[in-house]
C-alpha cells in the first residue's frame, strides 16, 4: 500500500493513504542500517499489520523530488513564509535570514503579511516594494478578517508548501482557515497523533484539496546560518545579481570595496538599504563563524 508520511513522532510514523486513511507505522530496520531516516512529506510503501488498528511498517521510501535540511521535510515545491505586518512588526534580519536559507535550498518562497488590517495602505506598499522588488511574490491577508484566503489557495493550489514563520504572527489562524477539516478525511488521526502532545512540536504534513498539501512547521524566533561561505552569501540576494557583473573587481563583497555597482545601486535607490544592511550583518556574522572554526 502507497501513502505520504505527514508526520513523524519518537520512531512512529502517521502514514496517509488515499484508500483507507492513516496508519501508525514504525520503519524498517534496514532505514538505519542504511542511515536513511524518513521525513515528512516521504511518499512511502507501506506493509500493514492490522487493518482494524490501523498500524503497519514502512518498507520503502519512494524517490525524493527534493529534501530540505531545515526544515527537515521532502517532497516540497514551495515555501511560504508568514509574518506579521504588525503586532509583532516584521523582523526583517529573521524574514531575509529564512530568504536566504531556502535561496541555498534553491526552494522558491512566497511572503505572506498576515494582520494586514493593522497598518495603512502606505505601509502595505512599502512592504511589497522592498520584497516584490527583488523578485518575490507578496500576499497579505488577514486572518482575523479572513481577507485574501482564496487568493493564498490558488498560489497553495496543487502544490505541497512548507509553511514557516515566527510565533505570535497568526500562522496558526491563517492554516486553520486554509484547512477546516485538519483531520484530513478521517477520524483516527487526532486520536493517534493525540498521543505525541507530551513532544515539542514537529512538522505536520496537511491536506487542503486535492493534490494540495501544507506542511506546518514549528515556529522560528532565530536563524542560525549554517554551511554557507561568506563569499557565496551574495548569490542569495537575488537583487544584487544584475549588477555584480559590473564591478570593479572580481569577487567584490560589496562592502568595503571602490567601484562597486551594488553600492551604488543601493546610493541611486535601486537596492533596498533595509536588504542591503541585512547582507552586511550577515557577511560579518559568516566571517566571524569562520574565524572561530579551528
Amino acid at each position: 500500500m502507497q501513502g505520504k508520511i505527514v508526520k513523524g513522532i519518537a520512531g512512529f510514523y502517521y502514514v496517509y493513504t488515499a484508500e483507507a486513511g492513516i496508519f501508525e507505522c514504525k520503519a524498517k530496520g534496514i532505514f538505519r542500517k542504511e542511515k536513511i531516516k524518513p521525513l515528512v512529506g516521504d511518499n512511502v510503501e507501506m506493509e500493514p499489520i492490522s487493518l482494524g488498528e490501523k498500524t503497519g511498517n514502512i518498507v520503502r521510501i519512494l524517490k525524493r523530488s527534493n529534501e530540505l535540511i531545515r526544515p527537515a521535510v521532502a517532497n516540497v515545491d514551495q515555501a511560504l513564509v508568514i509574518f506579521a505586518a504588525d503586532r509583532p512588526k516584521p523582523n526583517f534580519n529573521l524574514l531575509d535570514r529564512f530568504l536566504v536559507m531556502m535561496e541555498q535550498q534553491q526552494v522558491k518562497t512566497v511572503i505572506c503579511f498576515n494582520k494586514q488590517e493593522l497598518v495603512k495602505e502606505e505601509e502595505l506598499l512599502r512592504l511589497e516594494k522592498l520584497y516584490q522588488g527583488c523578485g518575490y511574490e507578496v500576499l497579505f491577508v488577514s486572518a482575523k478578517k479572513e481577507q485574501g484566503i482564496q487568493e493564498l489557495l490558488q498560489v497553495l493550489k496543487e502544490k505541497t508548501t512548507t509553511v514557516a514563520g515566527p510565533s505570535g504572527v497568526g500562522k496558526s489562524s491563517i492554516i486553520n482557515l486554509l484547512q477546516p477539516k485538519v483531520q484530513m478525511e478521517t477520524g483516527d488521526i487526532s486520536e493517534k497523533i493525540e498521543r505525541g502532545k507530551h513532544t515539542t512540536r514537529h512538522s505536520q504534513l496537511i491536506r487542503i484539496q486535492e493534490q494540495t498539501y501544507i506542511m506546518d512547521t514549528p515556529g522560528f524566533s532565530s536563524i542560525y546560518l549554517t554551511g554557507i561561505e561568506q563569499q557565496a552569501l551574495q548569490s542569495y540576494f537575488r537583487e544584487f545579481g544584475k549588477y555584480e557583473p559590473y564591478c570593479r573587481f572580481q569577487g567584490c563583497s560589496h562592502i568595503h570595496e571602490p567601484g562597486c555597482s551594488v553600492k551604488q545601486a543601493l546610493e541611486e535607490g535601486a537596492i533596498s538599504p533595509v536588504r542591503y544592511e541585512n547582507y552586511v550583518m550577515l557577511y560579518e556574522e559568516l566571517r566571524n563563524t569562520r574565524r572561530r572554526k579551528p
